[in-house]
Order: structure tokens, then sequence, then C-alpha cells
């Protein structure tokens, strides 16, 4: 049985282009891959990505392929691990510009009942709050 689909959105302090390069970038902090202990990431379509988090004093392997990468609008990718049960399943994230902000709304679908799948809104909301307040900081910085 799987979860409702799982839908996170932020309004980030920067354009469109600027959200979709500090997402797909390993080295920008605030996005997805940074600061996580290993990763090989490839962000074309059908290009594949593995990436090692520590949390709760364990390490978590994440792997998937990328099916759409539309530069500045769209990142669509496939996400497996534990917390998956190994399954398959679905990440969408749409950018839409919002005058000089951008709306991130990421959903992810196909996650298996249960307190692992569940726990997926926490860490996309997350990983949405930082790259907001990344983000955030460097536009105040800049100002």
């Amino acid at each position: 049985m799987t979860l409702p689909d799982i839908t996170v959105t932020r309004t980030v302090p920067a354009a469109a282009e600027k959200v979709f390069d500090v997402w797909l970038d390993p080295k920008s902090p605030g996005g997805l891959w940074f600061g996580v202990d290993r990763v090989i990431l490839n962000p074309v379509v059908d290009g594949l990505f593995y990436h090692a988090v520590k949390h709760e004093g364990r390490t978590w392997p994440h792997y998937g392929r990328f099916l759409r990468v539309d530069r500045p609008r769209l990142v669509e990718f496939t996400w497996v691990s534990e917390g998956t049960r190994g399954i398959e399943t679905l990440v969408t994230v749409t950018l839409e510009p919002r005058g000089d902000e951008t709306e991130v709304t990421l959903c992810h679908s196909g996650l298996a009942d249960g307190e692992m799948g569940c726990k997926h809104k926490d860490g996309w909301s997350f990983v949405l709050s930082a790259l907001a307040e990344v983000l955030a900081s460097r536009r105040s910085a800049s100002s």
C-alpha cells in the first residue's frame, strides 16, 4: 500500500535559475546534495545519482535516476532508499517564478505507508527550508 503523494511548497527569495542551479550543485550550500557524506551526481536525463546521508547515527544511502531536467522550471527523478523499502519512487520539483522569488513545489509519490514513508515529508520540508534560508542569507549579504 502506498501513501498519498507528499507535497511541500516553499517560496525562495531568488530567481528560478539560481534556485535550479543551487538545487543541482553538490558544492552549493542549501542544495539537496550539499553536505552529504558521498555523492555521485549526473543531472541529465537518464543520469544516475547516489548519495549517502548521515542521520540518526547511521548512514542512509539514496539512489535514483533523472527523468526530466528542464532548467529552470523542473527536475524529476526517481528516489530509492531504505526509507522507500527499496521501491523506486518519484520526486518532482517544480520552480515557478513569482516576481524576484520562486515558488518551489516538491511532490514525492509512490512511498510505502508506515513510519519510514511518512518521515519523508519532514525530510523534504527540512531540505526546502534550508534552501530558502541559504538563498535568503545570500540576498541579504548582497543588499
